[in-house]
This record gives C-alpha cells, sequence and structure tokens, in this order.
C-alpha cells in the first residue's frame, strides 16, 4: 500500500512563499498553502507547473511530476484551519511586527499540539515571536532564500526556547529538500539579513548620490566578486519595501542609523516600485527578463 505524502503548511503565497511551496511539492511532499490573495494562491500553482515543466533542467536529479499529480499535491486555501492536518508550517507573511504577532496568536490556537513553525523572517527574532505561543519549544526560523527551489542552503535561526527534538525535525526536512540547514542563534536580522541589508541600502546610496547606473553596481559584484545577482538585483528579486521594513526593525532593534533606508529607496518604496513584482524597481520586468533602468529612476 503506498503511503501517504507527508503534509507541510506554507502561510503566504508571495514572492518567496511561492517558491517555498513549489520546492516541496517537488520534493514529495503535499503542501497546503494559505493566503487571503485568490490571486496570488493563483500565481503559486502557475509557478509550480512553470517549474514542474522545466524541472529536470532547474534540479537536476528531480523527475518531472505529471500535471496532474503536481496539482494534486498543492492544495489552496484563505481559511488558517486547513493547516491543522500539516506536520509542520513555513510562515511568510510580512515583516510587521502586528501581522506576525496577530498570525502566530491564531496559529498557536489551530495548530495541533507538538506542530512545529518555521519562521521565514528577515529580521524579527524567533523569541519574540515564540512568546506569542504556547509552544516556544517548537517555534525555530528558517531563511529560505529566494528562489527556494534553486537553493541548496537554508540559515536556520535556533531561538532559546527551540528544542533538540525541533531542531533534528526541521533538518531533516531541509535533508529532504536537498538543502543544508546552517544554524545560527537568534538576534535581529540574523547573520544573513544583518550584512545584506546594509549593502543593499549602500549600493542604493551608490546609485542616488553618485549617479552610478544599477546595472554597473550589479555588474561590479557580479563580474568582479562572482556573486550570481548584483545587490540591487537582488533587492528588486526580494521587494524593496520588504528591504525597507527590514532596515527599519533593525534599525529599531540595534538603534544605529546604519539602517536607516536612504531617501532613493525610500521614494521607490512610496511610488509602488518595488521591483520585480510591481513590474519595476532599479529595472524594469516583462516576465522572466528585465531591462535596466537609468540612475535618474
Amino acid at each position: 500500500m503506498t503511503q501517504p505524502l507527508r503534509t507541510v503548511g506554507v502561510v503566504g503565497a508571495g514572492s518567496i512563499g511561492a517558491t517555498v511551496c513549489v520546492d516541496f511539492v517537488v520534493h514529495g511532499f503535499r503542501v497546503v498553502v494559505v493566503d487571503v490573495s485568490e490571486t496570488a494562491l493563483a500565481e503559486t500553482r502557475e509557478l509550480l507547473r512553470e517549474v514542474n515543466r522545466f524541472l529536470p533542467a532547474v534540479r537536476p536529479g528531480l523527475t518531472r511530476l505529471g500535471k496532474q499529480e503536481a496539482q494534486d499535491r498543492l492544495v489552496t486555501s484563505t481559511e488558517l484551519a486547513a493547516l491543522a492536518e500539516c506536520e509542520f508550517v513555513v510562515e511568510n507573511v510580512s515583516e510587521k511586527w502586528e501581522v506576525k504577532r496577530d498570525l502566530y496568536r491564531e496559529l498557536d490556537r489551530i495548530l495541533p499540539e507538538g506542530v512545529g513553525i518555521g519562521v521565514n523572517t528577515s529580521s524579527i527574532p524567533i523569541g519574540r515571536l515564540a512568546a506569542e505561543t504556547g509552544r516556544a519549544g517548537v517555534i525555530v526560523g528558517i531563511h529560505f532564500m529566494n528562489p527556494s527551489y534553486l537553493k541548496d542552503a537554508v540559515e536556520v535561526m535556533r531561538g532559546d526556547d527551540t528544542s533538540d527534538k525541533c531542531l533534528d525535525h526541521v533538518q531533516e526536512l531541509l535533508s529532504l529538500l536537498g538543502k543544508q540547514a546552517v544554524v545560527v542563534g537568534d538576534f535581529p536580522g540574523f547573520v544573513s539579513n544583518r550584512i545584506s541589508h546594509l549593502f543593499f541600502n549602500e549600493a542604493i546610496r551608490v546609485v542616488q548620490d553618485q549617479g552610478v547606473e544599477p546595472a554597473v553596481v550589479d555588474d561590479i559584484f557580479k563580474k568582479c566578486f562572482g556573486h550570481t545577482m548584483g545587490p540591487l538585483e537582488t533587492a528588486d528579486l526580494i521587494g524593496l519595501e520588504t528591504v525597507l521594513l527590514t532596515l527599519e526593525n533593525l534599525r529599531e532593534s540595534y538603534g544605529d542609523d546604519r539602517y536607516h533606508g536612504c531617501a532613493l529607496l525610500r521614494e521607490m518604496v512610496a511610488s509602488g516600485r518595488l521591483g520585480r513584482k510591481s513590474g519595476q524597481g532599479f529595472y524594469h520586468y516583462h516576465g522572466t527578463s528585465s531591462v535596466a533602468i537609468t540612475a535618474g529612476v
């Protein structure tokens, strides 16, 4: 008799959440994804179709799923109650504290005892969210990079109360996705974002103050340092509003003005130029292609 697929939940089908869903599905899981936006849920299904279509090229060693099989493995809902059947839940909602706080209180009510939550956060400490629940031992940070299905490692943030059992479970899940868990402690921004967002902000400041073209900034880091993407391309991929929110959280946490988002970043977010998700950031986007915008933005 065929064993049922293991089921994980994902809350938030935005730019990173959608790729986390796809990652789990193509690696043999059933995924229940919850989002308030029917459009985001439909876009997640479309992303799964596209990635599955080219799966052997995207992830060598994986076998393309049948179209119906792939779609059957992804369950979409606008109701958090749909997560009650999951063995583990990954949360990917906005970096706004009030949004996360209210969600964790609700997840604590809905999820069965012992079901863990992976906090896919850019800057909010794991312990602060765990304190909003009665299950601090099974709250752990899992910082998936975008797009998740192309990445071979994940930054895992262990809170002060995160249990050995929870950490072992997360490392086992990640190993089934072909990923290495790089475990760090629990402090605002962790290792990756505490460093990377200073990098993004300074790259934007170079465009703002010196008028350097975005493509030139990115080429320096791709061609001279071997980065796959430059800082401005990466910021566009993440979403400029998320970059700004993360900087604000870090500035508040550390009381350090180094994390003050520069004027150009704030102007772009205020005008809705958020990067890939809006079709325009430091580059213009048409489907999956991009055309550089001049430094005048």
